[in-house]
């Protein structure tokens, strides 16, 4: 069980669902993840607005909150955001706009929890910063209905190896015996994420979360039941089966039956 009080530099360490209906996305993914739920009011004062904080055994692992509005006109689809810890947001932002990247939201401050942005990285796909203070992101990593693995689905894996290299200090390497091509991501020593080639042509570079579970078969029969739909898989990788689920609002994650680094 990969239990943290704090999350290197560069490390992926939360995860949040904006959906576009709040009350069944929060019913979906209790019901295959058995996550538990506290609702913190987010919203001006007499209004109903929550982020949904889902935790196992009392440790975050996910939120799930209300698609901005401007999102919702524009017809985004839901989407599950990566965040990557790092010392400073706003000098981040500034990094990421000299490698190529387009900040969409300037540094932030998160009531006390901490300091965010966002960032479109040059081959187009979005991913945010997160400069913690009390929340320093995910308390269990690597377990079951926990945040597993970060990929980017990239049309250009060098120009991405370059822009995240300069950003974070990733360094990224050919993944030995990968049946498709596949690169890994590193931070320091530690692993953190990979990199695959956008397929099929024409769909948007973006960043897939992957969520641990003990039985694959038995986590997608139970997401079918729920409504969600298998876009792939299960897929033996070795190390793992995975697969990739759509939730019933349209929001695709992974899910991870394998082993776990601590």
């Amino acid at each position: 069980m990969g239990e943290r009080s704090s999350h290197a530099q560069g490390t992926f360490s939360w995860t949040d669902l904006t959906t576009t209906d709040q009350p069944a996305a929060k019913a979906f993914y209790t019901g295959l993840f058995g996550w538990d739920v506290e609702d913190m009011p987010i919203g001006p004062e007499g209004e109903e607005v929550f982020y949904s904080m889902m935790s196992i055994d009392g440790k975050p692992v996910a939120a799930i909150s209300p698609q901005p509005e401007q999102q919702r006109e524009a017809g985004a689809p839901p989407v599950w955001n990566s965040y990557v810890t790092v010392e400073n947001a706003d000098a981040s932002l500034e990094r990421a706009k000299e490698l190529g990247g387009t900040v969409h939201a300037p540094a932030f401050d998160v009531f006390e929890a901490g300091r965010m942005g966002v960032i479109q990285d040059p081959q187009g796909a979005y991913f945010l910063v997160w400069q913690p203070n009390q929340h320093i992101g995910a308390q269990l990593v690597n377990a079951p209905g926990a945040l597993t693995w970060n990929e980017l689905a990239s049309p250009d894996t060098d120009a991405s190896s370059a822009f995240y290299g300069g950003l974070f200090g990733w360094t990224v390497a050919p993944a030995e015996g990968s049946p498709m091509p596949y690169w890994s991501i590193k931070n320091g020593e530690a692993n953190n994420g990979g990199m695959r080639e956008l397929s099929p042509p024409g769909m948007p570079p973006s960043w897939l979360v992957y969520f641990g579970v003990e039985d694959i078969d038995a986590a997608l029969a139970k997401a079918g039941e729920l409504g969600g739909e298998t876009m792939f898989g299960p897929q033996d990788i070795g190390i793992a089966k995975i697969a990739v689920v759509k939730d019933p609002q349209g929001a695709t994650f992974a899910v991870y039956d394998g082993q776990y680094e601590s």
